[in-house]
Parts: structure tokens; sequence; C-alpha cells
């Protein structure tokens, strides 16, 4: 039970990064590589401010501060420098593995015996392990509110026809460039704050952190596509919340099989390719109506 229990308050707490990749990677129709780097960003600052005897709340919130100037400066590079989204976003990365050293000042620090988010009075009177679970529920509530009620806006709205038809929205009189950067300071600001949470829930952080969370993050929206097929926006960005639970406890199970954690990324890029699989196979073999569970197969 307990392990059942935290790899649910896992999946909750990772579909931050999950819900905050879908902006980019569904709505701007591009996979933003920076966030390899603004998750150990959030992570590494959120840490360091904790380990200097900044209360955990502003630590927490700075996060989302270097995350969103992560996002800026691949948002001008791309639109403003004409370099490839791809190619800006990497470079965003490796440039921010120096500056999480800078911010640091070694590969890893500790929260042993320090404050953290999990250390409010509220955890004291849960059950053993049901921390994460009520914190990640709280952080993911909040999020989806706020996404909900800003893709609802006129300028919610213009962000998402910049991603359905960049031109269309241009000749509309949308600024694209600065929804596409908008897009990715968001994005971003949210990844890193995902990162902050992980690292106050892991009580580290690590310079390596950030690798392969990209895999993570997509598994997470294309699980959830899988399940529940054709779904309105609102509901697509709760289905990630569901398909991140689900992606964790296909690896809870991998791992009791007799995988060790060093296998997590290849099991994860694994796990990640069948689900991009999936709707061709099932298509193929005619079985949209058996593992559609949500409406329409999704394609």
């Amino acid at each position: 039970m307990p392990i059942i229990v935290s790899s649910i308050s896992q999946g909750i707490l990772w579909a931050v990064l999950g819900v905050a990749l879908y902006l980019t990677f569904r709505i701007l129709n591009f996979a933003d590589m920076t966030v390899e780097g603004s998750f150990p960003l959030g992570a590494s600052t959120a840490v360091a401010l904790i380990a200097h005897g900044v209360n955990p709340f502003i630590a927490t919130g700075a996060s989302l501060l270097v995350g969103a100037a992560a996002g800026l400066v691949t948002g001008l590079l791309y639109t403003k420098g004409k370099i490839p989204i791809l190619l800006a976003g990497i470079l965003v990365m490796t440039a921010c593995l120096s500056i999480n050293l800078r911010i640091m000042g070694s590969a890893n620090i500790s929260l042993l015996d320090q404050k953290t988010i999990f250390s409010l009075k509220i955890f004291e009177n849960l059950p053993k392990y049901f921390d994460g679970v009520f914190l990640g529920l709280i952080v993911i509530t909040i999020m989806l509110a706020f996404l909900i009620w800003f893709l609802q806006t006129e300028l919610g709205q213009a962000f998402i026809a910049t991603g359905d038809n960049k031109t269309m929205a241009a000749a509309f009189g949308i600024k694209t460039d600065k929804m596409t950067i908008m897009g990715l300071m968001v994005s971003n600001a949210l990844i890193a704050f995902g990162g902050a949470v992980i690292a106050q829930n892991n009580g580290f952080a690590d310079i390596n952190m950030g690798i392969g969370i990209i895999v993570i993050a997509l598994a997470s929206i294309i699980i959830g596509e899988v399940v529940f097929g054709d779904l309105s926006l609102n509901q697509r960005l709760i289905a990630v919340v569901i398909g991140s639970i689900i992606y964790r406890l296909v690896l809870l199970a991998v791992l009791q099989l007799g995988f060790q954690t060093n296998d997590l990324n290849l099991i994860s890029s694994i796990i990640l390719a069948f689900a991009m699989v999936l709707p061709q196979v099932r298509h193929y073999l005619k079985l949209d109506h058996i593992l559609s569970f949500g409406g329409k197969a999704h394609d």
C-alpha cells in the first residue's frame, strides 16, 4: 500500500510537468527542449535558497521566475534570432547546466534537516506517505484552474489560435511572436516550479535531475490521450494528470518484475514509444471501440 500511494503521489507531482509541456507540445505544436534545463534550474534555485535559510514558499516562488526567464531566452532566440525552436531549446538547456552549478556551488545539495513546503503542520496529522498526495492535489488543482481560466480569456484564445494556424492568427492581428514567447515563459515557469516541488519532495537537488524529463512529461500527455481518446481542451488537461498517474503505476509494475532503477530511462522511452504506436495498432486491428474509454479514439 505505501508503494502504491507513493507512486500515485509521484504521478500527481510529476503531472505538473505534463500539463506545462502540453502548452508547447500540443497547443503551440513543438517540443521545447528547454524543459530539461528549466526543471533542474527551478530545483537548484529553490533548494539553494532553502539551504541558505530562505522561506521555502519564497524559494519555490523564485523557481517560477527563473523558469520564466529560461523560457523568455528560448522564445527570443526562436522569434527574434530565427533559430529553430529545437536548437534554441537545446542551447538554453545546455547553458542551464552551467548556471545550475553556479547556483548550487556543487553537483548536488541535500535538504537534510531543512524546512520545506512539506514541513507544514497540516501534514503532521496525515497518514504517512499521504503528504505528497495532498500537496500534489492542491498544486495541480490550482494549476489546472488557472490554465482553464486563462485559456478561456481573449489572450488565451489568441494563444490557442497561434498554435492552430500562425499565418491566419497573424492575419487577424494577433502578435504571434509575443504569443509564442508568452507560451514558452508560462510553460517553463511551471516546469521549474514542478522541479522545485519535486526536489523538496525528494529531499535534494542534483545537476543531472533534468535528464530525460521531457520523455516523462510526454508520456503523461500521450498516455492520457491514448486512454481517453478525443476530449475537449479542458478535459485533456485533466487527462494528462491521470496519464501521469498511470505512467507511474506502470513504472512501479515494471520495477516489481525485477528491473533496476538504472533502467528507468530505458523503460520510460519504451512506455512512451508504445503509447504513441498504440493508436495506430488499435486502428489497424479495429479495436478503437474496445480501447477508447472516454469517447472517440484518438488517431
